[in-house]
């Protein structure tokens, strides 16, 4: 690994679905056509994936759904240096432990992202993995509609992703019951927010980064 990277031992992994009209923020297609939709999709994940590759942190990996071949995964991997990867799973908390295993096999650290939270910046990267380089067993960005939007790990925890309801508000309180009962220590970011929702989308064009949030 390059010693270019803060933690040049690490690995920053986002995951990230093909912009395809109709397949992606779906929800905002209550006031946004579907190819607007996309639009914002694809911007959100470009926008991230610019601000990883600038910050220098990590090497940075694009894990894609539902493979690499979308031309939009390309343009990124060409332009910016991230490496591209298949996500391989029945569902997403699949997804995510088959990651961590693949990549916590030669990196001494992971973070999972997805590429819909405007509101993480690179100090909260930066803090995440510092973290996990202290003996901490899970670093978690909570999210404010009950879910994560980061997650990290120095060593795979399946148990954290099995039989999980994703997309349900519990996934949050959950997933700290399941630390709690593996005996884990954890630590959190602030809390953030994800763009989802027509009113998500007013508050990042209004420029709003975040609220303050909590750290355990």
């Amino acid at each position: 690994m390059s010693s270019n990277y803060a933690f040049p031992e690490a690995a920053i992994l986002i995951f990230c679905k093909a912009p395809v009209p109709g397949k992606v923020k779906t929800r905002l297609q209550e006031t946004l056509t579907p190819a607007q939709a996309a639009a914002v999709h694809a911007r959100l994940s470009r926008t991230l994936v610019t601000r990883l590759t600038s910050a220098r942190l990590a090497p940075v990996y694009l894990y894609c759904h539902p493979d690499t071949r979308h031309p939009f995964f390309g343009t990124l991997k060409r332009r910016y240096g991230v490496r591209l990867e298949k996500q391989q799973g029945a569902d997403l908390g699949d997804r995510m432990a088959r990651a961590f295993r693949d990549r916590l096999s030669d990196s001494r650290a992971a973070l999972i992202v997805g590429c819909d939270c405007p509101s993480l910046t690179p100090a909260d990267f930066r803090a995440a993995l510092t973290m996990l380089g202290q003996n901490t067993d899970v670093v978690l960005g909570p999210a404010e509609d009950g879910g994560y939007v980061l997650i990290g790990l120095p060593r795979p925890q399946p148990e954290l992703f099995r039989e999980m309801d994703w997309g349900k508000e519990t996934v949050l309180a959950d997933t700290r019951r399941r630390i709690r009962d593996l005996n884990l220590k954890s630590w959190e970011l602030p809390l953030q927010w994800d763009l989802d929702r027509p009113r998500d989308l007013r508050r990042w064009q209004s420029g709003c980064r975040g609220t303050p949030g909590r750290t355990r």
